[in-house]
């Protein structure tokens, strides 16, 4: 009640202000000085039969409380809804888009194919023409189509003399005798390069090479 006669007040009082404003706008367009008219509107006074308003602060009851409680945790609620489904959100849009550059890696390594395997022939054509001639140019050739495959996603595993067989990498393409069991299962002469899928890891060839045998002699 308290609040609601305070309300009351205020829209009086802003009445008041505005008409006083306007007459006195009035007064100066026309020239006319008697504003006797002005107080005759009467600015709200507390007449003898309202009692003055106590000053005294407003305080709201329990009820209003609790609806305020309700409703500041009903907002609390839907924003952890909604924080829920945008997480959820981002998590499918994170999926959908690692489906989707698997997708494209999938087709861009499909379409690469025949160029890779191309150029693996190429390669071994070069390479072999340079153990053959000696002629540093094939090698240069070679060392070209390296990178050619590098931009491919593919990289060249050539086996080294003397590194021990590794299954999955190597291919054993020959056997030598070893002169001792050191050199067993050790790559004697590499034959031709694997090549690896540098973003699978996968092997696209094994490496070919003439791996030594270390047989003992038998006790007499």
């Amino acid at each position: 009640m308290i609040a609601a006669e305070y309300h009351r007040r205020n829209i009086r009082e802003h009445f008041w202000q505005h008409s006083v404003h306007e007459l006195t706008k009035l007064s100066e367009q026309t020239g006319d000085r008697n504003l006797d008219m002005i107080p005759a509107l009467g600015r709200p006074e507390p007449d003898g039969s309202t009692d003055p308003l106590p000053d005294v602060p407003f305080e709201p009851d329990e009820n209003s409380l609790a609806e305020l409680s309700g409703r500041v945790g009903g907002v609390e609620k839907a924003l952890l809804d909604f924080h829920r489904r945008s997480a959820h959100r981002e998590s499918v849009i994170d999926d959908l888009s690692a489906e989707n550059r698997l997708l494209r890696d999938g087709a861009r390594r499909d379409l690469l194919k025949p160029v890779v395997a191309d150029l693996i022939r190429l390669y071994d054509g070069l390479t072999e023409a340079s153990t053959r001639t000696s002629d540093r140019m094939f090698a240069s050739f070679a060392d070209d189509v390296v990178l050619a495959l590098d931009r491919c996603g593919i990289e060249v595993v050539p086996a080294e003399p003397g590194e021990p067989f590794e299954p999955g990498r190597h291919t054993v393409a020959a056997v030598r005798p070893g002169t001792g069991p050191e050199q067993h299962n050790t790559v004697a002469a590499p034959l031709a390069a694997g090549f690896r899928d540098v973003e699978t890891g996968r092997m696209r060839r094994l490496a070919a090479a003439a791996f030594y045998r270390f047989d003992p002699a038998p006790e007499a």
